[in-house]
């Protein structure tokens, strides 16, 4: 496919998008299957083309005055690639499946036309009914918030530390041009490829044998300020996938025991392959099971409970850009009710003098702090513990200016992350 034919295939997945309310992964599917002509590198330029539009949908709309699907692949050019009208424009010929050529009014937009005026969520490129939250969480630093969350983001890579350090790792991916993380001291960063995507890591052996696990520099940091201990007795509530499960052992050098657990059973599943691969040996999987607490046995013992909590994501828009333009506000109203569950049912977990550490990859005061004040206003056996307090007892310095009082917030524009929210509680001893 040439470069204009991509570009109206976009356009099309963006129409299919828009049409059936779907996520961008499944259009993209779609298409492929319907298009078996198109070669991988057709599909992968395609599928950048469409997330970049993704990306600056509020704006490219904006700059075109009009939110059709046309409209937003043309404004994502100018705004994510900085083409200028006329390199549009002859990407537009008409010709040979490219997109019909440019109106005169289009050419002068791309042309002219600017973010001047534009009210924050447009120039941010984020929901215009978190125009509220945003604000609250960033004050004047709303939009340009919203535009670090609308860039690529690199790969970041944990290295196991059971099994490697950061420079043997690094040394395996040279090749990709792997470089130390900013923050985390287990971190490693793969630059983006020249199509904007990852690189892929099936078939490197640093992968495979288990020497790194794919995981964003933030969520390392939010495993990190957890600060586990060998032999520490520790409860995963919402371990998922099992990437801070993965960390929290590495962490405690297979001593000690973590149990990892999720109310959504299907989301296990890929744990007991990654436990194997890193050589995991301390973490024992609870299954959910219907008319049976798996958890009976853990209550009052456990040093940590580390609460990943269920939200709505907004600290990850870099990886899902379909996502933030798929939230509803009922969305939100949900997870809060679902965060106030599951730190309820944490607590009981929590040992006198053990703590309890909330996470959330969302940057929206309503499910962070308000959340930790909802619950101490609940439980008055647990107090905070100062976000300095945490990132001491990490031992991670670097971490000291994204530290507020009783939480830490991470972000792109701030600390190159995805977005993360962390805080420390401990049960009081008496």
């Amino acid at each position: 496919m040439n470069p204009g034919a991509r570009i109206a295939a976009a356009i099309e997945v963006l129409d299919d998008i828009e049409t059936r309310h779907r996520p961008a992964a499944d259009a993209l599917k779609d298409w492929g299957l319907s298009h078996r002509f198109a070669g991988s590198k057709d599909r992968a330029a395609l599928a950048t083309l469409v997330f970049d539009a993704l990306r600056c949908r509020a704006s490219a709309a904006w700059i075109m005055g009009e939110e059709t699907p046309r409209a937003i692949m043309l404004g994502s050019l100018r705004e994510m690639r900085g083409l200028s009208a006329d390199e549009i424009a002859a990407l537009c010929s008409g010709e040979a499946h490219a997109p019909a050529p440019l109106s005169e009014e289009e050419r002068a937009r791309l042309a002219t036309a600017t973010l001047d005026g534009a009210p924050d969520p447009v120039r941010g490129n984020y929901p215009e009914w978190l125009a509220p939250a945003f604000a609250a969480a960033f004050g004047d630093r709303a939009a340009d918030e919203g535009r670090a969350l609308a860039a690529r983001a690199p790969l970041d890579l944990r290295v196991n530390t059971l099994k490697a350090t950061r420079d043997k790792a690094a040394a395996s991916l040279g090749h990709l041009g792997a470089t130390p993380t900013r923050l985390s001291p287990l971190g490693l960063c793969l630059p983006l490829t020249d199509d904007g995507r990852s690189p892929s890591l099936a078939g490197e052996p640093a992968y495979v044998k288990g020497l790194v696990e794919i995981q964003d520099e933030g969520s390392q940091l939010a495993a990190l300020l957890c600060a586990a201990e060998p032999g520490e007795q520790v409860l995963d509530l919402c371990a998922g996938g099992g990437g801070k499960t993965l960390a929290l052992a590495a962490a405690m050098d297979n001593r000690g025991q973590i149990y990892a657990t999720d109310r959504e059973t299907r989301r296990l599943a890929p744990l007991h392959a990654r436990l194997e691969r890193a050589a995991t040996r301390n973490v024992q999987i609870r299954t959910p099971r219907r008319n049976q607490n798996v958890l009976a046995d853990l209550e009052a013992r456990c040093d940590l409970v580390l609460v990943d909590a269920p939200c709505t994501g907004t600290g990850t828009w870099r990886r899902n850009p379909d996502a933030k333009w798929r939230i509803r506000p009922g969305a939100l109203e949900q997870r809060i009710k679902e965060q106030d569950e599951v730190l309820d049912s944490a607590a009981p977990f929590v040992k006198p003098g053990g703590r309890l550490v909330y996470v959330t990859c969302s940057l929206l005061r309503e499910e962070n702090e308000d959340r930790i004040v909802a619950f101490l206003a609940r439980r008055s056996d647990f107090e905070a513990i100062p976000a300095q307090e945490l990132v001491a007892a990490a031992d991670l310095p670097a971490l000291a200016p994204f530290a507020q009082g009783d939480g830490l917030r991470l972000s792109p524009l701030t600390s190159d992350t995805d977005g993360f929210f962390v805080a420390g509680l401990k049960r009081r001893a008496g």
